[in-house]
């Protein structure tokens, strides 16, 4: 039993580096699991290790189950997935729950959670933050936006992955939620390139540097967990580039649309741009500190 929980039966949709862990936290607590993935391959190699089943649609996944979940790329995939002839709505009976994972904008889960209730379907918008450690631990932040009564339904169900799970309003507030926590993420990355860039040029030693500093007005779980890697200039860890871009987007067009002033943030989606021109666009976010490198 999952603390204590009922089991279910639970559909998972996409499985990335976050997903395919994910999917599995749910098989293993005992939850009855059938999973979807673009590449049926990888859906398949699921199945055999976690001994549950996959199929070849959403659709198909989704048919008898009480829970779908969902992560995949962006705004269009998560279309994909939802909506159409062989999209998971078509599957999911009436009264049932979808929780999306993805990070997504705020709009496409509005009109997802629309169509769904047309057909009966609660829709929980519920972006995670911790990345693909916290995914393969099971100790994922999970920002919740929807109806009360279908949140309460699925909160048992992702305590499977998640540590923290809040519902913050209706529909829409959990993926405001998440840009909020990206915008943060984005200008703490570039203050601790900028310290730990600094410290290397006044010749210390980043790890001693930071051994005094963390546990005062600085520290921060970047500056725990991305100090040594970015001192040995290694990047293959965590949050991609390319995605944190795609997030930034999503909030400054959000920003655009309700006035909200975010200077810095732009600032920043900038700089991994110049990330990006520089190859690196499946490095790590903490690889800021490269590129002020690259300018001596």
């Amino acid at each position: 039993m999952a603390r204590g929980k009922q089991m279910a039966k639970v559909t998972f949709l996409g499985l990335g580096v976050m997903g395919y862990p994910m999917a599995g936290h749910l098989a293993s607590v005992g939850h009855d699991v059938t999973v979807y993935n673009r590449t049926t391959a990888r859906a398949e190699a699921w199945a055999q290790a976690h001994g549950g089943r996959f199929a070849a649609t959403p659709r198909a996944a989704s048919q008898g189950a009480a829970f779908v979940m969902s992560c995949v790329g962006n705004d269009d995939d998560l279309r994909g997935v939802c909506l159409g002839d062989d999209g998971a709505f078509a599957g999911m009976g009436a009264d049932t729950v979808f929780v999306d994972h993805t990070t997504v904008s705020a709009a496409v889960t509005r009109e997802l959670y629309a169509a769904g209730a047309d057909k009966g379907i609660s829709f929980v918008d519920a972006p995670i933050s911790g990345g693909q450690a916290g995914a393969e631990n099971g100790i994922l932040s999970i920002m919740c936006g929807g109806d009360g009564a279908a949140y309460e339904a699925a909160e048992p169900v992702m305590q499977a992955y998640g540590r923290t799970i809040r519902r913050l309003g209706e529909s829409g507030a959990g993926q405001l939620t998440k840009m909020v926590n990206q915008i943060c993420i984005a200008g703490l990355v570039q203050g601790l390139s900028e310290g730990l860039h600094f410290a290397e040029k006044a010749g210390l030693d980043i790890r001693e540097v930071v051994s005094v500093i963390q546990g005062g007005a600085a520290g921060s779980w970047q500056m725990a967990n991305r100090h040594e890697t970015m001192a040995d200039d290694h990047f293959d860890y965590g949050f991609a580039v390319d995605w944190m871009r795609k997030d930034l987007g999503i909030c400054l067009d959000t920003a655009n649309e309700n006035g909200a002033s975010l200077p810095m943030t732009a600032l920043v989606d900038q700089f991994y741009k110049d990330i990006q021109k520089m190859g690196g666009g499946r490095w790590d976010t903490s690889s800021l500190i490269r590129r002020l490198r690259a300018m001596g």
